[in-house]
């Protein structure tokens, strides 16, 4: 594989030495072990990874206790090209290869990157991806408009748990950290009878956050509060008919007080936020072994979510910049209530059962999903009154879709792949603004992909996807045009967006199973790409936002590398090249613009798109001391990236060092551990204000930037007992 001079200039020093240094130990002696190997999950007839055409990271169970991940956002540096966007006290939304939504405010979207737990669409609700008690997490990147739709135009994140276990078993995990951190993991699975299994779960995490209110005396204004619990049987109707029933209770209430008027660690907000989820959600899975030449499989989920978000937007309290410059008090929130039911059903070919000469395997499948979301928002702004009182607004979507895929063996090392979705998808909005709206739609995605199968451990593919995205409504702006006709008209309404992915991989193992190599590069060519802007108006100081359609296109490779140099030693390395450009997008909302606040635009034509970095890598091993001592080290780091397109500040580069010393003992385990070990001000989000207006009245409002930090140092000890 080559570099295309694109991506020559992304290619850090750094990430050059990690994706060397993994290459070249692979001439070094062999070990004694093999890699396991490692079925993908979400695709329909669940292949080894090395069988797969297309990019996917996995991280398994083994992984997740060892890193001591809470979160999924705690293992994303691990994944190339894959982002999460800060805001809250965790990550709600994914970027993948560059796409994805950063934040949602008043507006409804159709999330860009899906997220699924145990058959459960969570999309756009990132608090619900915890780490309990799950088995393996698949990150899918490339639309995978087949197998599910609208919302994994930029790719898919899929978390399946523990099945019940066929004997009697559980497992105690405890965890103190800094900020005073303490969680508790509680699992005990087992046998009801000799065809039923159930098993347990639950988790209670606590910390006080790393933010510091003065103000309030306070340094849990940013605390982390949540409580977990699962539940899943398992059961063997007869021999051919099993049914497993998942069910996930989230309740978490969590604080947001995350900017400074300094850019420190230290407020003085007088109205702290909260970023809060309560969800009651089951999954009922069936697979059917019929007679016929075809299993079914059948997927029915429910999910009830409410949520809350709101923050403090002058970040100080009443009195402190008495004397100032026109100093405000003004507070933000909404509550949005969530319902969504889910069918999908699909017939699967047997292995022995293939059609076309019996050479094509294939699926074919019935989806069905409805979603109705409430929101209640309150504001309150005591310098500008015009700009507070209440909003809410009611938005309901219906999604029918029919599916297939056939992968046919042309010969013994030739496969072809050929996939197709066709969705129906409708929407009826309706606000307390008098905003209607009622439309459908109907949209196709699939894949071609062909596969080039060097013998069982090595493939070469060749992948054309398609993803597609649904229009919708600017209802926002259509209200605020009644009292500011300087909004243009054609911005009420944005149009469906589609992407046309083109990949080459490879993947391979070698050395007698102890290197995998997965490599990938890929050119994304999006159409009517949906961009967020706002319309600023300085009467009352007001952002009003929209998305806009625009093109944008990426080119990027991806590099993931596992090796057991020795008996001892195991090494990983990972990166991510990404060059993801706007192409003539005239922007409202940049600060050039709004400055003249003329109906001027400014052209983003080659810029990065937001929360793109041009590069990101990983680098680890974990060392065997003795029979009971291991050593785990690792660094990951990412380039600058833009935190909007409407101005121009960008993050800071970084590389954060991790260790681990754990102890293992028969069933018991210890585990003293730290990440970000040097301490680094890694800078999650920004905020430029400008016309004048910037958010602190003692230097009489000046344009400024204002950047959210993620976790500082941290270091902790785990222990863990099973039985």
């Amino acid at each position: 594989m080559f570099l295309t001079p694109p991506l020559i200039k992304l290619v850090p020093n750094t990430a050059i030495t990690t994706a060397t240094l993994a290459l070249m130990i692979s001439s070094s002696a062999l070990s004694g072990q093999t890699i396991e190997e490692i079925f993908v999950t979400s695709d329909f007839h669940s292949p080894e990874i090395n069988t797969l055409a297309n990019s996917v990271t996995v991280f398994n169970d083994t992984l997740i206790k060892k890193t001591g991940a809470q979160h999924l956002e705690n293992l994303l540096g691990r994944a190339p090209n894959v982002n999460y966007s800060s805001g809250a006290s965790r990550g709600r939304f994914f970027q993948i290869r560059g796409i994805g939504e950063r934040s949602q405010f008043v507006n409804p979207i159709n999330p860009s990157v899906g997220l699924i737990v145990d058959g459960i669409d969570f999309t756009g609700l990132g608090l619900s991806a915890t780490t309990l008690d799950i088995e393996q997490i698949e990150i899918l990147r490339g639309p995978q408009g087949t197998l599910y739709g609208a919302n994994a135009l930029g790719g898919l994140i899929h978390l399946s748990s523990n099945a019940p276990s066929e004997e009697y078993s559980g497992s105690l995990n405890a965890q103190l950290s800094d900020y005073d951190g303490r969680s508790l993991d509680v699992v005990v699975s087992g046998p009801v009878s000799n065809n039923t299994g159930y098993r347990l779960a639950g988790r209670i995490n606590q910390q006080d956050g790393y933010i510091e209110n003065d103000f309030l005396n306070r340094d849990d204004t940013n605390n982390i509060d949540e409580t977990l619990l699962k539940g899943a049987i398992h059961t063997d109707v007869n021999d051919q008919l099993t049914i497993q029933l998942n069910t996930l209770f989230v309740d978490v209430d969590n604080g947001y007080d995350a900017f400074s008027l300094n850019n420190n660690r230290t407020t003085t907000s007088d109205q702290p936020g909260k970023d809060t989820q309560e969800t009651i959600a089951a999954s009922l899975t069936l697979l059917w072994n019929t007679d016929h030449s075809f299993d079914v499989e059948a997927v029915i989920s429910a999910a009830d979510t409410d949520t809350l978000y709101s923050y403090d937007e002058d970040w100080s309290y009443v009195g402190e910049f008495d004397g100032g410059t026109f100093p405000y008090s003004s507070a933000d929130r909404y509550e949005r209530e969530r319902n969504n039911q889910s069918i999908d059903i699909r017939l699967v070919s047997k292995a022995d059962q293939k059609i076309i000469n019996d050479r094509a395997d294939w699926v074919i499948g019935f989806y069905q999903r409805s979603e109705e979301e409430t929101l209640n928002r309150s504001r309150s702004e005591d310098l500008l009154p015009q700009v507070g009182g209440d909003f809410s607004s009611q938005f309901d979507t219906d999604n029918y879709a029919v599916y297939g895929q056939l992968t046919t063996a042309l010969n013994e090392q030739w496969n072809l792949i050929t996939g197709l979705r066709v969705e129906h998808r409708g929407f009826e909005y309706s606000d307390s603004a008098d905003i209607g709206r009622d439309q459908s739609d109907n949209y196709f995605g699939g894949r071609l992909a062909i596969e080039y199968q060097l013998n069982n451990d090595n493939l070469l593919y060749g992948l054309i996807s398609r993803g597609y995205k649904g229009d919708g409504i600017n209802a926002q702006i259509i209200s605020a045009r009644e009292i500011n006709p300087d909004i243009p008209e054609n911005i009420r309404f944005f149009d469906a967006e589609t992407l046309i992915n083109y990949e080459l991989g490879a993947k391979m193992r070698l050395l007698e199973n102890t290197l995998q190599i997965q490599a990938a590069a890929f050119y994304q060519d999006r159409k009517d790409a949906q961009v967020k802007q706002s319309f600023f108006d300085p009467d009352d100081f007001s952002f009003d936002d929209f998305l806009d359609n625009t093109k944008a296109d990426s080119i990027g490779i991806e590099v993931e590398v596992i090796y057991l140099a020795t008996e001892q030693l195991s090494l990983y390395a990972s990166l991510g090249l990404l060059d993801a450009e706007l192409i003539d997008l005239l922007s409202l909302s940049h600060v050039d613009s709004r400055t003249l606040n003329d109906g001027t635009t400014t052209n983003l034509d080659g810029r990065d798109v937001a929360h793109s970095p041009n590069y990101q890598f990983a680098l680890g091993g974990e060392y065997q001391l003795s029979s009971h001592w291991s050593l785990g080290l690792d660094v990951e780091g990412k380039d600058e990236f833009y935190f909007s397109n409407s101005h121009n500040e960008k993050s800071e580069s970084y590389e954060l060092f991790h260790a681990r010393l754990s102890y293992t003992e028969d069933q018991w385990s210890v585990s003293l551990w730290g990440r970000n070990l040097t301490d680094e001000d890694v800078e999650t989000r920004g905020f430029y204000f400008s016309n004048e207006f910037g958010n602190n009245p003692s230097n009489g409002y000046a344009p400024e930037t204002y950047t959210q930090f993620g976790e500082p140092r941290l270091v902790g000890i785990s222990a863990s007992y099973e039985w």
